[in-house]
């Protein structure tokens, strides 16, 4: 992820055509990745697990704990000051303490903001209740790999 303090309006016409791009990219997922985060978030419950997502190309590898992050019972709240620079993080990971994985506006905010996909996982915290969305909060794929 590049910050930048001042934006021209070319930059901001790359980026956007940059993210539209995005959705076609077949995204995986390492298994025992999956596995810690559904562990976290049925341990975090009945607060929200949150985390940041790191990729290795498009292979999701690692969750990356954000140092400052606020779990409450209905909300998680990263604190991006503290985000490091690190052009490996792709996307955050959250849990809700509810059974569904269905983005709130508030999340869907967060996709437009922070990265290029998103997992919500939802109770009961298996391997069938989560999903991935990308950054407009569309749902996608992701493949399980060993």
């Amino acid at each position: 992820m590049v910050f930048k303090i001042f934006k021209r309006t070319k930059d901001v016409k790359r980026d956007k055509k940059a993210k539209e791009i995005l959705p076609y990219v077949r995204w995986k997922i390492k298994k025992e990745c999956l596995e810690m985060i559904l562990e976290s978030s049925k341990s975090a419950y009945p607060k929200e697990f949150a985390g940041l997502l790191r990729a290795e190309g498009e292979t999701i590898t690692e969750v990356i704990l954000l140092p400052g992050t606020v779990q409450g019972d209905a909300h998680a709240i990263f604190n991006f000051a503290m985000l490091p620079i690190d052009y490996t993080i792709v996307g955050t990971v959250h849990s809700h303490p509810s059974y569904s994985s269905k983005p709130s506006p508030a999340d869907l905010h967060l996709f437009s903001k922070h990265g290029r996909i998103h997992i919500i996982v939802s109770r009961p915290y298996t391997m069938k209740s989560w999903r991935a969305y990308d950054w407009k909060g569309n749902h996608i794929e992701i493949e399980i790999i060993g």
